[in-house]
């Protein structure tokens, strides 16, 4: 696994590049519903999977994608290619169509994802309002959201490809209950989930523009989560969180990556600035720390059997190279 800061790409790009949320917020916020539409169209012909993994998108090596979406007697599934800027629709029986990705309205955007679908013989109809936004309007009537920098897009792709990587090397320590590495086009992150196997408490809801009862399934068992996403209005920058629910006492009081990482009382989430650990001599490292830390103070003030959940393959941790 090459995972180093110092790792160049062509045109010496870093593996872990910058990625300043107010250098592509406009790009972001079109990217965002843009997969919402995507992620809406595996959503209704997947069969449900318990707490939403049914609806999520996968990372590819040149982007995302839905993975096979059963229609019929075919199969087809939905690719974003953020080296070439396209959308493909690739059907099992060879049929393809591809979309440009270019700066366009979400309506525009919409319609053209429609019509290809329909040039594969292909017919569906989602639900046209976003999720987990402030402001939801129909996909088909955003005439707002156009911008599309396909520089910034392709940055978050790479931190996002990264990010899977370090991801997966953490879930593979553990043998409980976990869900796979996968992007909610919801809230525009990357995450995985461990679960204790115990019943959680029945969860509040309240998420902005998402049913309740679809939260309450989500948190049906006791988690320990962690993510990666761009920023919002409350942290305005790129981070890694991590978070537990229910929180056990004294959870935001652990001592996670001191100096680099802190709580955040109003998310209720451990945070680590996207930046430290871009910055870092190793990032991946200092990444898995953060997992494994947040993970081990939920876990063990949460009274998790661990010894039951967790194996090391190899008899050591996983260590990743410094420059």
């Amino acid at each position: 696994m090459t995972n180093q800061n110092a790792l160049s790409e062509p045109g010496g790009r870093s593996a872990w590049p910058d990625l300043p949320l107010k250098a592509w917020q406009d790009t972001y916020t079109t990217l965002h519903l843009w997969t919402q539409i995507v992620g809406k169209i595996r959503l209704t012909l997947t069969p449900w999977v318990n707490h939403s993994w049914h609806v999520v998108l996968y990372l590819t090596a040149s982007g995302l994608t839905t993975s096979p979406i059963p229609y019929q007697d075919r199969t087809f599934q939905i690719d974003f290619d953020f080296i070439a800027h396209r959308l493909v629709i690739q059907a099992s029986d060879g049929a393809v169509q591809t979309i440009p990705l270019q700066p366009c309205t979400v309506a525009d955007f919409y319609w053209k994802i429609f019509a290809a679908l329909r040039a594969l013989d292909i017919e569906v109809a989602i639900w046209k309002k976003p999720n987990e936004v402030a402001h939801p309007v129909p996909f088909d009537q955003d005439r707002e959201h156009t911008t599309y920098e396909a520089e910034y897009a392709h940055r978050c792709w790479r931190v996002l490809a990264q990010t899977d990587s370090v991801f997966k090397a953490f879930r593979a320590r553990f043998i409980g209950k976990c869900s796979p590495v996968h992007f909610f086009w919801g809230s525009f992150d990357l995450a995985v989930t461990r679960f204790s196997g115990r019943r959680a408490p029945e969860h509040p809801g309240g998420v902005l523009n998402l049913p309740d009862w679809v939260v309450r399934e989500a948190y049906s068992h006791e988690v320990s989560s962690c993510g990666f996403w761009p920023g919002n209005e409350a942290i305005p920058f790129p981070a890694f969180y991590a978070y537990a629910y229910p929180e056990p006492p004294g959870f935001p009081d652990a001592a996670v990556c001191p100096g680099k990482a802190f709580y955040s009382h109003d998310l209720k989430e451990f945070i680590l600035p996207y930046d430290e650990v871009r910055q870092a001599d190793s990032p991946d490292q200092l990444l898995l720390e953060f997992l494994q830390g947040t993970y081990e103070a939920a876990a063990d003030l949460g009274h998790w059997d661990r010894s039951s959940l967790e194996r090391n393959i190899f008899g050591k941790e996983p260590t990743f190279p410094k420059n």
